[in-house]
């Protein structure tokens, strides 16, 4: 059984002093592999399994302005410490007991009042958490938080952020130079999409050391839409997933994804659904009852079981998708027939041609129509 927190000493650790007197379980030896995304796992492992992949990083690290980056937060933002934000220090040393995460990282707070987080850093990982979000966020939504931010650092995911900022900040850059930019920018397209798989596994650490659903979604809501949770409800935040997922039609597939891959992190009410989801599974209630991986197991994890468990939930997510456009892929993995007449449909009936031998009929709104589209999920 993992263990509980309580209100005195961790062992004689001095990093783990002052915990919240609220029951909650800790998890020993814990590995990230246990509340990491399939995708995100799998991608992990394989760079840890690379050869030489830390020397090459570290060698990285001179060209990254990883050390300019440490000065900035120590010169311009004010670090969290038992005199400075000390609420956010015994969050922050209580997320590390409960993840068992031995050295607890340097956390910042910055003034910009737009509500955000990250994790950075090449050798050793910083916080940064925006005045925006403090004054946004109650004491367990925070908590959700912070555990989120520490569940990164675990990962190691601060590593390839850092990167990502980098490579982002260059496509910049040399965006002036043929095919530079488009080189750089499909390195930056393939990161973005690992780390929004990567945010959803930080949504699990974040609820493993809050251990406290509603404080997460509360959360989510608050991101999304501000401090206004009397005019919200998370029945029908969690709606607004499913109608995100489910409405429209081909034309609205294709601008999700259009509209996702400049991001770093999925939708709001995605990752809400995302965490309810996984907070239901029998794979949670295993972790809280002391079932989980360690972390001195990981160097025998295998890089093509992970890829298989990778590969598996995507193909489950496709088959199992409302999305107009992933139930025709599945259509086509499945051999169904008339692909081309329901792609047409699909697309609001684009492409229709007149009968052989009849005059040419006036083009109608609606599923057989060219017109704005179809009223699904609106």
């Amino acid at each position: 059984m993992p263990e509980s927190t309580d209100n005195g000493k961790h062992d004689g650790n001095e990093n783990h002093e002052n915990l919240p007197g609220r029951n909650r379980r800790r998890f020993p030896g814990i590995s990230s592999r246990t509340y990491e995304h399939p995708a995100d796992r799998s991608a992990l492992v394989a760079l840890r399994k690379l050869s030489g992949f830390d020397t090459v990083f570290k060698a990285l690290s001179a060209l990254l302005p990883e050390r300019s980056l440490r000065l900035l937060f120590l010169s311009d933002s004010v670090r969290v410490s038992d005199a400075q934000f000390a609420h956010l220090n015994v969050m922050l040393r209580d997320a590390c007991y409960i993840l068992d995460l031995e050295k607890v990282p340097p956390m910042y707070v910055t003034q910009n009042p737009v509500p955000n987080a990250m994790c950075i850093g090449l050798d050793e990982p910083i916080i940064v958490v925006t005045t925006g979000l403090v004054e946004l966020l109650d004491e367990e939504e925070m908590r959700a938080v912070v555990g989120h931010e520490v569940g990164h650092a675990l990962s190691g995911h601060a590593v390839y952020r850092t990167i990502l900022l980098f490579l982002t900040n260059l496509a910049l850059k040399v965006a002036w130079i043929p095919l530079g930019n488009v080189a750089i920018m499909a390195i930056v397209t393939a990161l973005r999409e690992w780390f929004r798989k990567s945010e959803l596994s930080a949504d699990r650490a974040g609820l493993l050391v809050g251990q406290d659903l509603k404080a997460s979604m509360r959360g989510l809501m608050k991101i999304a839409g501000g401090n206004h949770l009397h005019e919200m409800n998370v029945d029908a935040f969690l709606e607004q997933a499913e109608e995100y997922e489910a409405g429209g039609d081909l034309r609205d597939s294709v601008l999700k994804i259009m509209n996702v891959l400049p991001r770093t992190h999925p939708f709001t009410t995605v990752r809400a659904a995302e965490l309810k989801k996984w907070a239901e599974s029998r794979d949670y209630q295993r972790i809280m009852d002391g079932h989980y991986p360690r972390r001195d197991e990981d160097k025998d994890t295998s890089v093509s079981d992970s890829f298989r468990q990778s590969a598996s939930t995507y193909a489950s997510d496709v088959r199992n998708s409302k999305d107009p456009l992933m139930k025709l892929v599945a259509d086509i993995a499945g051999g169904a027939g008339d692909l081309g007449g329901r792609v047409r449909r699909g697309f609001g009936g684009f492409g229709n041609s007149r009968p052989a031998d009849g005059p040419e009929r006036p083009e109608q709104d609606g599923d057989g129509g060219t017109g704005s589209g179809t009223d699904a999920g609106k």
